[in-house]
């Protein structure tokens, strides 16, 4: 019973462990390990390079960045086909994640809120976020907010710029603030309603 239990587990480990391998992405600094069951001289591992690729005998460079395992696969097969009789069984499994896969993919940034806002302080938010984005992530505005005098506060080496933007022109198709992206220790301010605002 518990060999037949251990072997139930052990192969559940494995389904799930080969599931999420199919669903990873491939990126550079990762070490691949490629099998060609038709010739095991082909066998061995390789790195991703920065550009994305990496270099395979009989083929040259193939494009993995961004890929899974299975699209490497298939891709790997499909370039070795005509060095062989019939189609080769090819198997790619990620060998080793690159320091940066073990990390998060995207830099985190802190960006300050205070005011008038659902969830004000400090927020960690992936780099390249816009403002309006970090705007709907902190929970919109509270019922007294001034959202036609919402400040972005900036510091730089030449002092701090403040800049003053109407929400309400940018839900109507003002362009600028969309584009904005926030930068590390950006500070959003979101001032009180004034009397008949």
């Amino acid at each position: 019973m518990f060999t037949r239990l251990l072997t139930i587990f052990i192969a559940l480990f494995w389904a799930v462990t080969a599931t999420a391998q199919s669903s990873y992405q491939i990126q550079p600094g990762d070490s691949l390990s490629v099998e060609v069951l038709e010739d095991p001289a082909l066998n061995r591992n390789v790195l991703v390079l920065p550009d994305g690729s990496f270099s395979f005998p009989l083929i040259g460079r193939i494009e993995t960045s961004g890929r899974t395992t299975d699209q490497v696969q298939s891709a790997l097969a499909a370039a070795l086909a005509p060095n062989f009789a019939s189609a080769p069984s090819v198997f790619v499994s990620v060998a080793g994640l690159s320091l940066t896969s073990t990390l998060s993919n995207k830099k985190q940034i802190d960006i300050y809120v205070l005011g008038e806002v659902n969830t004000p302080g400090k927020v960690q938010v992936d780099t390249g976020t816009t403002l309006l984005q970090f705007l709907a992530e902190s929970g919109g505005f509270t019922r007294f907010a001034a959202t036609k005098r919402v400040q972005l506060r900036r510091s730089s080496k030449s002092g701090e710029r403040v800049v003053v933007f109407n929400y309400n022109a940018v839900e109507s198709g003002a362009s600028i603030p969309r584009r904005t992206v926030l930068r590390d220790g950006d500070v959003i301010v979101v001032p009180q309603r004034r009397l008949f605002e």
